[in-house]
């Protein structure tokens, strides 16, 4: 088995697709925050990685984004 992916990586590579798909949105991280009743720190925090995403947060992203959870997760590459 490939342990390439760790929690760490994984953690990482959202917060990478997550900042690329929101900005190609043209949507701030203020923005995004609000409609997940959350503060812009704590958002950004999903952005760096050091916060992992629970199930409704990734649908919910994934779908107000229009990226798939593969491509949240980098399985397209």
């Amino acid at each position: 088995m490939n342990n390439s992916f760790t929690q760490h990586n994984i953690a990482q590579t959202v917060g990478e697709n997550l900042r690329a798909a929101r900005t190609a949105m043209g949507l701030t991280q203020e923005q995004l925050a609000k409609e997940l009743h959350k503060y812009q720190p704590d958002y950004s925090e999903y952005e760096s990685g050091k916060i992992q995403l629970d199930y409704d947060k990734i649908v919910f992203l994934c779908k107000r984004l229009h990226i798939t959870p593969n491509e949240l997760f980098g399985f397209d590459e």
